[in-house]
Formats: structure tokens, C-alpha cells, sequence
């Protein structure tokens, strides 16, 4: 058999079975590989904590359905040795009735157990969605920065999805094959210990050929899972940057990536499939072998008079099929769990995930001031860096002060203002709100009094009133109305057929990226931050419209500590301090008469062009 199709490896080696990183979860237990499927069943289990009732139910009725199951045959072989064989049909019709309510009862009792695993199903993975869910929203920025969405929005759903089919069907299957497996063998045995030998010769080969085989199917399904979150995380970064791919002429290039994950996903789930696709065909030949053996040799038993009853070989015949079924059903279900248990492995690991660290102490009811202090500031994205992103930055804004940050792309003024958000943390110096160590103030006390309007606007779906009033929808009108007059946002938003109440999504065609931006600096304003943070807030607005916003965010910075990233000169030329970056560092701080007099780089860029970036 091949090793790779298209040039990709997938045969998996020993050593490669062998290569299993040891991860610890947030308190440091030890989490077991994929290879031990213990501990992601001790995980779901204990999210049906709540269902062992239900379950209790489940389980007695499919130990009712296993036990009628063994029931039916057994009658059908006495059947035969009593009444069709010696022809004494007294009592036969009794006999058929009873047959046929055993059939029924199986039925309803395998249906039962079926509805109500299908509430514990859907329960457990509803509360493991939630629990996925809540916790990524505890998870710190960097955590998303190095993941694609898309692969997150697989574990959030196809490994959730494979989980639930799991639970929906295999459970029950496990279950009833187990009993059926176990009450074959005493009934066999209890008929004739020396069939039930021969029936049994076969096991070992069937443990022998499903262990060589599941060696491999479980980390090829893991594979197949990860090539998988890999694919919908490229699709989702295409299909949100398709202006951008046509603005460039991308459409082929985007084609060949996508087929090469594509590609990753066949190839990967051929393996895994063709591996496990074995195991009923392995099932089935063996199967038909303990059928054979019990026929053939039981036949001639009965023929020479060895105590074997033609009922008895009839009953045997079936059992041996019911014996080797269970385990062929298990075989079938194990693809189907191997996923799962490969896809709860994927989500745990986000669960896992240490939570955004936070202080919890008496400054949690603290309410801020202003005063903003950086004392020789700085971070880096990544250990790997060699220069930090912000290198022993140092500059102080007093409450109801406005600093603006001027600077190249990629000087670090975004960053700075990511920094004081505690969106990261930093690696030296020292950041203070009014001097009290930024570290010591609660993330949610901060950001509670901070307004932060990103460059790029961010609309949720729903109204353009649930959109301003995102933080708390008991926000009077009067105030979300006041926020979006002096955000210039009423205007236009009173020109549209529903007002404030018309529906709106990040991808609507009907609003500008102007009109969005202004809906976000409403959004900021309603809350009467303390300190406001704005990153480029007037870049997506046209210039009659910023020259409205300007006045507005004059009046609105009366009062509030704020803090500006801006290349226009008139978004910064009245602000009380102005810093500017370069590659991380303050080259020039001051107000611009003082920038202005010391005829520095900020001078120079006044002279050059309105557009205040450094010269790359």
C-alpha cells in the first residue's frame, strides 16, 4: 500500500505513534495524549453529571431490549425441537403470540432508550458548547492573535457536532452489545460448553486485527480533524477578505490554497476511512467463519448423535451471529467515536487554556480619575522578537488632558494603547493609573471606565440601538440619543426608514464605513468613559464629516483623560501633548508650540505633509 498521495505522508511509523507531547492543564494536572481515551470520557461524564437518572432509565431499557433480544431466539430453537421437529403443534399459536410481544417489547424499549439518550446527548453537548464558549471569553487576546477564527469556529462546532452524534448512538450501542456479548456467552455455554469453544476460537484474531488496526485510525482521525479546523479557518479568512483578494486579482491564488487544504482534508480522511473501512469487512469474515464453524461442525454433532438437537444448532447459529454482531457494530461505532474522542481532545485543549490573569482586591469598586503615567515602558509580542515593540517608553497625561500619538506604521502607538487596555501584558517598566500599578486595577474596573473606538468599526447584527446601547441595553434613549448627536450619528441615522431601530449587520451594504464608525463612537460615548482611547477613530469618515466630529470630540474631551492615534493634523493639533514614535520609541514629546519651536521631526512633518507619518 502507498505511503503518500500527492506527495503528502500519512502511513504512520511507530516513532510517530510514539511522539506524544505530555500537556498540563490550568492547575497543572497532567492531560493524557489522544492515545488515552480516558480522559476525555472523564470529561464528558462529568458534564451529565446531571442525567445518571436518565441514564439509569436508558440503561435498563436496553438491558430489557438485550435480554428479549437473546429471549426471541432461544424460544424460536425450542420451538423447533419441541413442536416443528415431532410435529406437536398443541400450544404453537401461544408460542407465536409470545414471540411476537417479545419482538414488540424490544422495540419499544430500544425506542425509549433512544428518545431519552437523545435529551442527554443534546443536554451535555449544550452545556459543553457553553462551557467552550464562556471560557474563550475569558481566554487573553494573544490567545486569538496566534489562531485562525475559523479553526476555533470548528472546534466550536464539527468537533462539538461529532460529539453529539457519539453520544446520540454509540452509547447505546456500547451498552447493548456489551449485555448481548455477555448473556450470549452464559446461554451458549449453558447449551453446549464444546460449541461455545469453537465459537470462541475466533476472538483472538478479531483482538489481534482490530488492535493493528486502531493503532492507526486514531491519530489519522486527529489528523483528519486538525486538517479540517485548518481548512474552515482559510475559508473563513477568504471569504472575509474578498474585496480585498479581487481588489489584488487573487482569485487563482486563493483557489490553490484552498485546494492544497483541501487536498490535506481528502487525503487525510481517505487514510482514516480506508483504515477503519477494514474493520467490518474484518468483522463480516470472521462473523461468517463462527457461523460456518457453528453450522458445519454442529451438523455433524447432531448427525452422530452427540446431544446437538437441530433447535440447538439453530439457536447456536443465531447466537454465534448475535455474538459476533455486537462486536461488528462496535467496529462500525468506532470510527464514529475515534473522531469524537480526536474532536473532544480539541476542545478541552481550549478549555484547558489558562484564563486571562486579573487581580481580585479592594480596588475592584475603584473609581479612576485620569491620571495616566508610562515609566520606561517595555513589551514584546513574542519571546522570538529581537527588538521590542516598545522600548523604554515614558510620558504622563493628567486627568482631563489629551495626548495624541503620532507616528510610522508599525511605531507602536496601537500597541501603547492595547497596553494601557490590558489587552497584554508588559515585560518591564512600569504603567500607572492614577499611581496606582496598572497590574494592581481589576481589568474589568478599567475597561468599565475606558472607552476604546477601534480603527476598523465593528457592527453586531441587530438594531442600530441595540448596537449603541451594546453594553447595557437599560440605557435611556435620551442618553443614547445625546451620545449619537454629539458623535454626529443622529442625522443620519434618523434619516434611515426605521431610525434607531433599524436592522444592522457587519456586513451591511446600506451604511458606510463613515456611518459605522460613527455608530461606534456612540457606542463609546453613551458610556461617559473616564478615560477614552481613540485608534485612528476618524480614518473611515470624510472630511466635511470629520470636521463636524472634531468639534464634538473638542467637547467631549473636556473633562476626560483621552488619548489619540491620528495621522491629520487637525486631529492632533489641539490635542495638550503630542508624543511621537518611532520604532517603538518616544523621539519627541511636547505640545505643538513646543514641537513646533524645536524645529525636530514633528516640524518636519508639518513641512512635508499634512499626513503625519515618519518617513519609512
Amino acid at each position: 500500500m502507498p505511503k503518500s498521495i500527492l506527495g503528502h505522508e500519512f502511513i504512520l511509523t511507530k516513532e510517530d505513534l510514539k511522539k506524544k507531547k505530555q500537556k498540563t492543564d490550568q492547575r497543572g494536572n497532567a492531560i493524557p495524549n489522544a492515545k488515552n481515551w480516558q480522559y476525555s470520557m472523564k470529561r464528558i461524564w462529568q458534564l451529565m453529571d446531571d442525567t445518571h437518572f436518565k441514564l439509569f432509565i436508558v440503561i435498563m431499557c436496553v438491558i430489557i431490549s438485550s435480554l428479549l433480544g437473546l429471549l426471541g431466539p432461544y424460544m424460536i430453537g425450542k420451538i423447533i425441537d419441541h413442536k416443528i421437529i415431532p410435529k406437536k403443534f398443541d400450544g404453537l399459536t401461544q408460542d407465536l403470540w409470545i414471540l411476537l410481544i417479545i419482538f414488540i417489547l424490544l422495540s419499544v424499549t430500544s425506542y425509549i432508550a433512544a428518545i431519552i439518550m437523545v435529551t442527554i446527548a443534546q443536554d451535555t453537548v449544550y452545556k459543553l458548547r457553553m462551557q467552550l464558549f464562556s471560557h474563550m471569553q475569558k481566554l487573553p487576546i494573544p490567545f486569538f492573535d496566534k489562531r485562525q477564527h475559523g479553526e476555533l469556529m470548528s472546534r466550536m462546532t464539527n468537533d462539538i457536532d461529532t460529539i453529539s452524534q457519539v453520544l446520540n448512538s454509540s452509547f447505546i450501542q456500547f451498552t447493548s452489545s456489551v449485555i448481548t456479548i455477555v448473556g450470549t456467552i452464559i446461554v451458549m455455554l449453558m447449551l453446549s460448553p464444546l460449541l461455545t469453544l469453537l465459537t470462541m476460537i475466533i476472538i483472538p484474531l478479531m483482538f489481534i486485527a482490530m488492535q493493528w488496526i486502531t493503532r492507526r485510525t486514531g491519530p489519522l482521525y486527529k489528523r483528519r480533524q486538525k486538517a479540517i479546523g485548518e481548512m474552515n479557518g482559510y475559508i473563513e479568512e477568504i471569504i472575509s477578505g474578498q474585496v480585498v483578494v479581487k481588489v489584488f486579482s487573487q482569485e487563482q491564488e486563493v483557489i490553490s490554497g484552498f485546494s492544497e487544504k483541501n487536498s490535506n482534508v481528502r487525503d487525510n480522511s481517505f487514510w482514516s476511512v480506508t483504515y477503519s473501512g477494514f474493520i467490518p469487512k474484518v468483522m463480516n469474515l470472521f462473523n461468517n467463519i463462527s457461523f460456518a464453524i457453528v453450522a458445519g461442525i454442529g451438523g455433524i454433532l447432531a448427525l452422530k448423535g452427540y446431544g446437538i438437537t437441530v433447535g440447538t444448532i439453530v439457536i447456536f447459529a443465531e447466537y454465534a451471529r448475535q455474538f459476533t454482531r455486537p462486536l461488528n457494530d462496535l467496529a462500525n461505532q468506532f470510527n464514529t467515536v475515534l473522531s469524537a474522542l480526536s474532536g473532544a481532545e480539541r476542545v478541552f485543549e481550549i478549555i484547558d487554556t489558562e484564563e486571562e490573569k486579573d487581580v481580585d482586591n479592594a480596588n475592584r469598586n475603584l473609581e479612576i480619575k485620569g491620571d495616566i503615567k508610562l515609566e520606561n515602558v517595555v513589551f514584546k509580542y513574542n519571546e522570538e522578537q529581537t527588538k521590542p515593540t516598545i522600548n523604554n517608553v515614558s510620558f504622563e497625561v493628567k486627568t482631563g488632558e489629551s495626548l495624541a500619538l503620532v507616528g510610522a506604521t508599525g511605531a507602536g502607538k496601537t500597541t501603547i494603547i492595547q497596553l494601557l487596555a490590558r489587552f497584554y501584558e508588559i515585560q518591564g517598566g512600569i504603567i500607572k493609573i492614577d499611581d496606582i500599578d496598572i497590574k494592581d486595577i481589576p481589568k474589568s474596573t478599567l475597561r468599565n471606565q475606558m472607552a476604546y473606538v477601534l480603527q476598523d468599526p465593528f457592527i453586531f447584527d441587530g438594531t442600530i440601538r441595540e448596537n449603541i446601547k451594546y453594553k447595557n441595553q437599560d440605557i435611556s434613549d435620551e442618553v443614547m440619543i445625546q451620545a449619537a448627536k454629539d458623535a454626529n450619528a443622529y442625522d443620519f441615522i434618523m434619516r434611515l426608514e426605521h431610525g434607531f431601530d433599524t436592522e444592522i449587520t457587519f456586513e451591511s451594504t446600506h451604511l458606510s464605513q463613515g456611518e459605522k464608525q460613527l455608530i461606534n463612537i456612540s457606542r463609546a460615548l453613551v458610556l461617559n468613559p473616564k478615560i477614552l482611547l481613540l485608534d485612528e477613530a476618524t480614518s473611515n469618515i470624510d472630511t466635511v464629516t470629520e470636521m463636524k466630529l472634531q468639534e464634538a470630540i473638542e467637547k467631549l474631551m473636556q473633562g476626560r483623560t483621552s488619548i489619540i492615534i491620528a495621522h491629520r493634523l487637525n486631529t492632533v493639533k489641539k490635542a495638550d501633548k503630542i508624543v511621537v514614535l518611532n520604532q517603538g520609541e518616544v523621539i519627541e514629546a511636547g505640545n505643538q508650540g513646543d514641537l513646533i519651536a524645536s524645529r525636530g521631526v514633528y516640524y518636519d512633518m508639518l513641512n512635508s505633509d499634512d499626513d503625519l507619518e515618519l518617513l519609512e
